[in-house]
Parts: C-alpha cells; structure tokens; sequence
C-alpha cells in the first residue's frame, strides 16, 4: 500500500485549472521528484496535500486514511511535514528555539501549566529540547554546538535551509515535503543538500517528496520522477527516461522533440 496517494484530484482558480485529474503516490522508503516548468502547478500539489487548498474533486489519502478535507495542523499531526521554496524561519529567534516551536503543538500542558512551569509543563520542555538537539544533531557540525543559541538569521543560506528541514523532522513526521531544498545554492552546496536528501532517506527513514528544478539533484536522489506540465501529469518514470520523454523536453523547451524517424 502506497503511503501517500492522489486520487484523481483537480484544483482550480477562478478559470484557471491548476491541477487537473492527476493522480500519483509515494511508497515507503521512497524519494519522488515532481518536476516541470514554472507555473506547471507544483508547489500547489503540495499546497493540497498539506491543506493549505482544498480539492475541488479526488481525494488525497495517507496511511490508508483520508486527509483532504483536514486542517494543516490535523495532517501535520498525522505525519506530514514540509518546507517552502521561499523559506519560513523565525528569524530573530533562535536555531533551538526554531526546531523546539515545531513541537510545541503536540504538547499536553495547558496556558496555565506553562506560565506557571508546573510540574507537566517542565517535563514536556525538557523532551521537546531533547528531541531538538537530536534532529539538529543529524546536521553535525553545521547546526551543532554553539549554534544552538544563534539567531536564524546568522545562519548561512545553505544552513537556513538545513535549519527549516530540521524543524520539519522535528513534526515527528513520515513523509518529508521538500520544495526546491537547493534553490540558490551553489555547486557546492547543491552536492551536500543531494547528499543529505538521501541521508534523510538511507539514515533517518523518511519518505520524501521532492520539487526541484535543479536536473543534477533530481538524478541524484530520485527512484521515481513524476513530470507536470499545466496540471497535468505528463510523464513518469526513472529519470533518464522522463528527462528525454518528448513531451517534457516540449514544455521545457517550447518545441517539441525530432524522433529518430524523422527526416
């Protein structure tokens, strides 16, 4: 059984179809790259799977249940996370303090409980800072240490990146969204993010669920790619076969691709 399906889901706009009938799924233990020129709707399939939009027709399920439909905060809970092509850290907060707020939503204690550091509310922070320095911990020294108590905003882009993935894990979550996890990057640091998506895969046991633009990083990491165009999925498969596919090549480059027939 897939862990994340869509069903035959569509999404419009006003006139505009977005996302039109398409259908795909991720396994456990999988890395799929959706792929496709701008504007071909991939960042709104991940706005639909975590809630942000609601369906207009399909269904989007996870672990075998139903999850359009359901607040973001109900299908983060259920075990979804993601993060934003434009990135959506606390800046002036700090890189402890940005993974600890992903868990504060799951915690028992009241208002009251935390204002007064009761008993209950005592034991839940010291858990919920040590679940963060164990997801921190998976980014070595790159997160480690001192950095700890650094404001966000001190951080390289590259480990502002690695710090919004951090606090995405720290969900306790299944199945990781990455949209665009190496945009900006340069070489350099677009090896080690290919690196570390598979690291989150090999070492940590996440499923992912990747958008990226960046051809090397999609061949690097993915078992599947899945290609958008309009909507609409227009091809998928391994990625040798889905970057040569006709079709992509036409939305990518506006022509459409000779076959070996043609004269």
């Amino acid at each position: 059984m897939a862990l994340l399906e869509l069903r035959d889901v569509s999404k419009a706009f006003g006139g505009l179809q977005v996302i039109d009938h398409l259908s795909l799924h991720v396994d456990e233990g999988e890395i799929v790259s959706v792929i496709g020129p701008n504007g071909a709707g991939k960042t709104t399939v991940f706005n639909l799977i975590t809630g942000i939009f609601h369906v207009d027709s399909g269904e989007i399920v996870f672990e075998g249940d139903k999850i359009s439909g359901l607040a973001p905060h109900r299908i983060t809970n259920r075990g979804i996370a993601r993060t934003f092509q434009t990135l959506r850290l606390f800046l002036n907060m700090t890189v402890m303090e940005n993974v600890m707020a992903a868990e504060y939503g799951q915690t028992k204690s009241t208002l009251l409980e935390a204002m007064l550091q009761l008993p209950r509310s005592r034991k839940e922070e010291k858990q919920i800072r040590k679940l963060a320095e164990e997801k921190l911990g998976f980014f070595g020294q790159r997160l480690a240490g001192y950095r700890h108590g650094q404001p966000a905003y001190s951080l390289s882009y590259a480990n502002r990146r690695r710090l919004e993935i951090a606090r995405a894990m720290a969900t306790n979550a299944r199945l990781l969204l990455l949209d665009e996890p190496a945009a900006g990057m340069n070489p350099h640091e677009t090896h080690e993010i290919t690196e570390l998506i598979g690291k989150l895969r090999d070492d940590a046991g996440y499923s992912i669920l990747v958008i990226e633009h960046d051809m090397h990083v999609v061949e690097g990491i993915s078992d599947r790619v899945i290609a958008l165009d309009h909507g609409i999925k227009i091809a998928e498969g391994l990625f040798d076969d889905v970057a040569t596919h006709p079709l992509v090549i036409e939305a990518y480059l506006g022509v459409r691709a000779e076959t070996e027939e043609a004269v």
